[in-house]
């Protein structure tokens, strides 16, 4: 992640980074095999676990098989031809009709021929000694629905990444960006007060509480002051290696892995606590799924996104927030068989999602590139061990994952004067809606302050955030509105933002760069 250079505008900026996924953790040393190996072994130390079981002198990759009837009956076929043509199977998803294997090489090709195969494709391009290790109570989708005690496990809170400028309690101050969506915090009376909706536009705390968000990251401090009353333990996992594991804080980010304090500042622009102290969400009161999808390794693979959107499906949530792109490929292109397999699989769980009740919400990017048009992507893949990234010229059939997939709803960013952020992808009829992202040039001023792991606070600007204030706002729709289905919630936050926002160039109304255009509560 590239540091922002200050401008200088206001009294003494700080250093601001464009947030983004896992930035620093992608950028990769150059050596053969034996450097992933090193880098096994660092995960070994920060991390805790050992990610995966040595091989009998074998390099694996990690496959998605998908059969081609997307329900249980296809997740049992998918399995099959996968033993049948060499594979270990490590995880089925009987939701859409998958599973996740890993082999040697050669099995893309010979899996792709078994009867009852629709797609299959490697989910990462560096090789690793072999499948993740066995986890005790790994794998069920089903777990922490029916128990765990909400205060369980929360004696201390993680670190995160200290290379991130940290700022003082702000105590709910200057809160720029809620006040474009008329959510200015400071009591109840002060926030109807600035509300354009009037003073019943709100909906009270123990509406939000019957409603659960999904934050599918790089982890959240649930032992953060602004949100230990919002994470729900009972509805928060880990995916980060493709199967739910729902052990006591298994959601929770890990030391040593670059921006691991992602989603505890995401989780916060969605819904911190409003209680004067910290910073306050777009939605306080509502219940956060947790869901870690960061890896020891940095990566946010096709397979942790898969298991992510069905966890938070199958446990209730009414959105789903994605500040991320998928790894290892930063976009994802048709006329290649294991790219393509890996869009099926996403598109697959986003639609489980959004027929479970879930508006699936994902941050459109931080290139400055039009999303409708042709560009050049000179980061993929990013897991390599070695060498120069491939320089690639695409087309827009070419899809960022999960943004781009059909009935997401994909945000762009906006800065405190409600224009454009500079670095905002975009692109006509491929946006749903700008938010506020802020500027990582105007210092802490110009950035959207939240929750940091450690009881801190962070400034940070990027479409990230612009994507959690949607989802804080649809989590008040769902409030206001609890038996609309996803299709009608996200046509209200359309509709709300359109009513609001005047035609012109780089305005709120101009449907390149803002969609439907720049969000408001809904009433």
């Amino acid at each position: 992640m590239a540091q922002a250079d200050p401008s200088g505008r206001g009294p003494a900026p700080v250093p601001v980074r464009v947030a983004g996924p896992a930035g620093a953790a992608r950028r990769r040393g150059r050596g053969p095999l034996r450097v992933l190996l090193a880098m096994l072994l660092t995960a070994l130390v920060v991390g805790g676990a050992v990610p995966y079981v040595a091989g009998p002198g074998r390099a694996y990759l990690s496959y998605l098989v998908l059969a081609e009837r997307a329900d249980a009956d296809g997740a049992v076929r998918a399995a099959e031809a996968t033993r049948a043509a060499g594979g270990q199977v490590v995880q089925e998803y009987p939701q859409i009709g998958a599973v996740l294997a890993y082999a040697a090489g050669g099995f893309a090709e010979k899996v792709r021929g078994r009867p009852g195969v629709v797609a299959a494709g490697a989910t990462r391009t560096s090789p690793v000694p072999g499948p993740p290790r066995s986890l005790d109570g790994a794998g069920d989708f089903r777990a922490g629905a029916d128990g765990g005690d909400s205060e369980d496990g929360r004696s201390g809170g993680d670190g995160g990444d200290d290379t991130t400028v940290t700022v003082p309690d702000p105590g709910e101050r200057d809160a720029w960006n809620l006040a474009l969506l008329g959510a200015a915090p400071g009591g109840a009376a002060d926030t109807a007060s600035r509300s354009p909706h009037g003073p019943d536009a709100a909906p009270g705390a123990d509406a939000l509480r019957k409603v659960l968000v999904a934050v599918l990251d790089s982890g959240v401090d649930d032992t953060h002051p602004d949100l230990r009353a919002a994470v729900d333990p009972k509805s928060s996992a880990s995916c980060a290696d493709g199967r739910p594991d729902a052990r006591t804080g298994s959601w929770r980010p890990e030391t040593g892995v670059g921006e691991s304090g992602h989603g505890t500042h995401v989780a916060g622009i969605v819904g911190a606590a409003r209680d004067g102290h910290g910073v306050s969400g777009v939605a306080p009161g509502v219940r956060i799924a947790a869901v870690r999808l960061l890896g020891p390794l940095g990566q946010y693979y096709a397979e942790n996104i898969v298991c992510g959107m069905l966890w938070a499906a199958d446990h209730g949530a009414r959105a789903i927030n994605n500040s991320y792109f998928a790894d290892p490929w930063k976009y994802n292109c048709p006329d290649d068989p294991d790219q393509a397999a890996l869009t099926a699989a996403v598109g697959r769980a986003v639609e489980y999602a959004r027929r479970r009740g879930a508006v699936v919400v994902a941050s459109a990017g931080n290139d400055a590139q039009d999303l409708g048009a042709a560009r050049t992507d000179e980061r993929s893949p990013n897991d390599r061990t070695g060498g120069p990234p491939q320089s690639r010229s695409l087309g827009p059939e070419c899809l960022r994952l999960p943004g781009e997939l059909p009935g997401v709803v994909t945000v762009t960013a906006v800065d405190r004067d409600g224009r454009p952020s500079a670095y905002t992808n975009h692109g006509r009829g491929r946006v749903s809606l700008a938010a506020p992202g802020g500027d990582p040039d105007g210092g802490a001023q110009g950035a959207v302050v939240s929750d940091w792991p450690g009881a801190r606070y962070a400034a940070l600007a990027g479409t990230s955030m612009a994507a959690a204030h949607v989802t804080g706002a649809v989590a008040v729709a769902a409030a206001l509105h609890p038996d609309w289905d996803s299709d009608r919630l996200a046509a209200l936050l359309a509709a709300t933002a359109d009513a609001a926002c005047p035609p012109g160039p780089h305005a709120c109304g101009d449907h390149e760069y803002a969609g439907a255009g720049a969000l408001v509560l809904p009433r």
